[in-house]
């Protein structure tokens, strides 16, 4: 299939300047994107275009669909797939890769910062493992909406530029319409790639791969006595805060495997992922996950686990003697729990209307969990509710319906109002800043891709998206957007859709 745009008609297009593929060769394959046959615009994020300095009327134009549906490749552009391994629910696999993503380049942004623009779905690679590298529409646009919302919570994520439908099908579990997802990240680098070089003992590869992303990440652990410590430790305090933020909105990840752990600190990789509306730590959608290695409340230890991989790959460089390198890795690592708690407390409080932590409070916070967990309630309306009930007690009998018995709010909420008593007046407005009154519930989720996949109907997606896109405002007329699913809409699975 031929279908490239003539390089002459490309017009404005992104300046690259692509560090990674500046490196040694065995860290990627250079390849081009594989042409599509009729590409369209699904959806532009003009906003973000314009954070990353691109032009999005060219980007909306034939050359800038070509190009974002991977049949142009710009001059300037260093296609590559980037090599990476990682362990997948515990198991190693030393040879994954970007089995159906390209990374176009890098672009600077007018604030100084790089950013990667990668295509996935973008065709096969030498990574695919007998893939057919594409994706569906549906799990593009699924990528598309969480992470935007994700970047609306303000939890730092890789973003969505762009969704192209191909003109081509794809087959899973039939024939779907394909699609190409525009994906900007800090980078791509992930703990699989770590460990992608480690398990080939190449600690050539992996010191370089360790300076480019300390260039790229985290500049002043170069400044360390011991580099490689020091970005241990950073990964280590990025990956605390991240796991404890994406927590605090009810957000289950999924597929928290190596390979979908960035070392940037960003959300990466959004496949089965989904939001909890009934509380409970033990909570699972992912379709493949059987044993709920990646419930809800496992996600902290999980990181860890996943760090702890980190550290084995980092051993030679931060210590000749083998050692002497464990005790320091431990040692860095040790700092994560601490670091995880002290981030899940202080964001705990913050939605309950506390400031600085006193004595009593953790035991207020465990206790509310609890109830929540035993009465079914709502995470999400649970805590935007009480920022109501702290401007005014009357809203009590609100949040006390959220509880399958009533009861149990009763039992808490005299403790949570002699406590909030000690807080500034007016702790309702700081509340509903931190506790969001929409998310991607996974019903509407499912509405909307059902909606586009079956019907090439948009519209949605698009109303769904402009919601979550201000998830802490109240929207008159949105209500429907708010509410927990009726229980013939209940989604009980999510896929991971690849």
């Amino acid at each position: 299939m031929d279908t490239m745009v003539p390089l002459a008609e490309a017009g404005i297009r992104p300046v690259f300047d692509n560090s990674y593929a500046r490196l040694p060769e065995r860290l990627f394959a250079r390849l081009p994107p594989t042409p599509v046959s009729a590409p369209r615009l699904l959806r532009l994020n003009r906003a973000l275009a314009e954070e990353l300095g691109l032009d999005p009327d060219w980007l909306a134009s034939e050359a800038g669909v070509a190009m974002l549906s991977g049949n142009l490749v710009p001059p300037g552009a260093e296609p590559i797939a980037q090599a990476y391994a990682g362990h997948q629910f515990g198991h190693f696999n030393p040879s994954l890769g970007d089995g159906r993503a390209i990374l176009l380049g890098e672009v600077v942004t007018p604030d100084g910062a790089r950013r990667d623009i990668q295509l996935k779905g973008s065709g096969p690679t030498p990574f695919s493992r007998r893939g057919d590298g594409r994706a569906a529409v549906g799990p593009v646009l699924r990528e598309y909406l969480i992470s935007e919302a994700m970047a609306a919570f303000g939890i730092p994520t890789t973003r969505s530029l762009a969704a192209v439908a191909t003109g081509d099908f794809v087959f899973r579990e039939g024939a779907l319409p394909g699609a190409v997802l525009t994906r900007v990240a800090a980078s791509h680098i992930r703990v699989g790639t770590f460990q992608y070089f480690a398990a080939r003992r190449d600690h050539d590869a992996l010191r370089v791969l360790l300076d480019t992303a300390i260039a790229r990440h985290d500049p002043a652990a170069g400044e360390a006595a011991n580099p490689a410590l020091a970005f241990l430790e950073g990964v280590a305090a990025r990956q605390a805060e991240l796991i404890a933020r994406w927590m605090l909105v009810g957000f289950i990840h999924g597929v928290m495997n190596t390979d979908n752990c960035a070392v940037s600190g960003e959300t990466i990789d959004y496949g089965p992922c989904a939001f909890m509306e009934a509380y409970h730590p033990e909570t699972v959608f992912s379709s493949i996950d059987q044993q709920g290695r990646y419930a809800y409340g496992n996600q902290p230890a999980i990181a860890h686990w996943n760090l702890a991989r980190l550290a084995e790959c980092l051993l030679p460089l931060i210590d000749a003697d083998e050692n002497a390198a464990i005790e320091a890795a431990q040692g860095a690592l040790s700092t994560y729990a601490a670091r995880f708690g002290a981030a899940w407390r202080d964001g705990l409080l913050r939605k309950i209307g506390l400031g600085p932590a006193e004595d009593g409070d953790e035991e207020l916070l465990q206790d509310l969990l609890l109830r929540m967990a035993d009465g079914k309630a709502d995470f999400t309306l649970t805590f935007r509710r009480l920022a109501d009930a702290a401007d005014d007690v009357a809203a009590d009998g609100v949040v006390r319906a959220l509880f399958a018995d009533p009861a149990a709010y009763d039992g808490w909420a005299p403790g949570w109002r002699l406590r909030l008593a000690r807080e500034p007046a007016g702790r309702g407005l700081a509340m509903r800043a931190v506790n969001p009154l929409y998310i991607p519930r996974n019903h509407l989720v499912e509405e909307a891709l059902a909606a586009a996949v079956s019907r090439d109907d948009l519209g949605p997606f698009e109303a769904l998206l402009a919601v979550i896109q201000r998830p802490f405002e109240e929207q008159p007329g949105r209500e429907r957007y708010a509410q927990p699913a009726r229980p013939e809409e209940r989604v009980t699975a999510t896929f991971c859709g690849t």
